[in-house]
């Protein structure tokens, strides 16, 4: 059975970028028809925080990205301890204790010397006397796992063929002085107990794949299929990541983007495949094809979701947006007719009230200075209240009649004088909702 899974850590709010990882794990998932695993990835008690959690699930439900079962590595502690005892069983785990500062020497000098700045392993040649007098000394070392200097290749869903010089990487600490579990060896056991089948994250992975494969491989586990997608940039091809905290899905969700807005562009985003607006999950499901996607860094662009939410909000039936048009203040036996005129007028929910406000307290009128005679005279010609939808048409009809305007030069200052703005709905149908004219008089 196909089986995916999104672990974010608890550590913030869901941004943009781990959308991204998610709505691939999980479209992989549900077009194959197996299961799609929410793990959380706690195993920092400092920085986790139960909200966080919280909010993951409410951002994912909202989304309506459901998932089978929920996950948590705070509760696995045991099975990755019983791991590092294998892989110590097999020497394949050493303790290392150089201090950070050690280590950023190391490799510089390295690196002055035109080598790779790898681990050198040097804890290796410490005898049990020198590890006991460091640990004496420094306390409890790091954990690093011992590398094969081999090649690691790997056929990548996105990316193609990989193949990654083991040599020139360092062997990676999977457990830290203070004991706590690193990801890298968290993730490898869950990933071969829970059967995970596909793994797609971000191209920084990489590196920490080839590690993980051989970790994987170490601990008798089958390798799942890999994919590394892009990275995002901004929509000049500017690093993302310092503004990803502006674009969590808590502050899209509040500015009113609505979720197969999101999903739409992100289900396409980077790929060779035009963005689509879909407006349910199975033809989202249906059109996902991770193969379609490149390695190119992809521009993303807040901006591109509102028209695909203006899109989406336009094609909804009263029903599904009645809710918002009460809380709008607009009173039920007018719903309908204020859905009909502004559903083609709004970019979010949120504009459904400055219209109603427009309509039930009247707009700041805005008239050109050559413009203002023609507006006196018209408004005079205006009949009184309540209007219906031929108030429009024999009004115009009367001022042209009066003034000899027509076409653009009548309507446009009409439009202005009496809603504030140059565009909008059908003025026809608008007038029978319009309660106030500050214009007149």
């Amino acid at each position: 059975m196909t089986t995916t899974r999104f672990a974010p850590s608890p550590t913030g709010h869901i941004h943009i970028g781990n959308l991204r990882t998610a709505l691939m794990n999980y479209l992989i998932a549900r077009k194959a028809g197996g299961q799609f695993i929410l793990r959380i990835d706690d195993t920092d008690p400092e920085r986790s925080k139960e909200e966080y959690v919280d909010g993951i699930k409410r951002d994912l439900e909202w989304l309506g990205l459901h998932w089978d079962r929920v996950e948590r590595q705070s509760e696995r502690l045991d099975r990755y301890h019983a791991a590092a005892d294998r892989l110590r069983e097999m020497g394949r785990f050493y303790e290392a204790f150089e201090t950070p500062t050690e280590l950023d020497l190391k490799r510089k000098k390295q690196l002055n010397m035109g080598r790779p700045p790898v681990y050198d392993r040097a804890a290796l040649a410490l005898s049990e006397a020198e590890r006991d007098s460091l640990r004496a000394e420094r306390g409890a070392g790091v954990w690093r796992f011992k590398l094969d200097q081999q090649r690691i290749d790997w056929s990548d869903g996105i990316l193609g063929e990989i193949s990654i010089d083991a040599a020139s990487v360092s062997d990676p600490v999977l457990i830290r002085g203070d004991g706590q579990v690193l990801y890298t060896l968290a993730s490898v056991v869950d990933d071969t107990e829970m059967g995970i089948t596909h793994v797609v994250r971000g191209s920084d992975h990489v590196t920490n794949t080839a590690t993980q494969i051989q970790i994987i491989e170490a601990l008798g586990g089958t390798v799942p299929a890999f994919a590394h997608h892009s990275l995002l940039t901004g929509p000049q091809g500017e690093a993302l990541s310092k503004r990803l905290g502006t674009l969590s899905l808590k502050d899209l969700r509040a500015q009113g983007v609505v979720p197969m807005a999101l999903l739409s562009l992100m289900a396409r985003l980077g790929s060779s495949d035009p963005v689509e607006l879909r407006t349910d999950m199975g033809a989202l499901i249906e059109g996902f094809d991770l193969e379609r996607f490149g390695s190119a860094p992809t521009k993303f662009d807040a901006e591109d979701l509102f028209p695909l939410t203006a899109r989406y909000l336009a094609g909804l039936p009263l029903q599904a947006v009645a809710d918002s048009i009460a809380d709008a203040g607009v009173p039920d036996a007018q719903a309908a007719a204020f859905w009909s005129v502004t559903r083609e007028n709004i970019t979010t929910l949120g504009d459904l009230a400055g219209w109603w406000r427009l309509m039930s307290e009247g707009a700041e009128p805005q008239i050109d200075p050559d413009d203002a005679d023609f507006v006196a005279e018209a408004m005079a010609l205006l009949p009184e209240g309540p209007f219906d939808d031929s108030t429009w048409g024999a009004w115009t009809a009367d001022v042209k009649q009066a003034t000899g305007r027509k076409g653009r030069g009548l309507f446009m200052p009409l439009r202005k004088a009496l809603t504030g703005q140059a565009q909008g709905p059908d003025m026809a149908a608008l007038m029978p909702l319009l309660q106030v004219v500050r214009a007149r008089g």
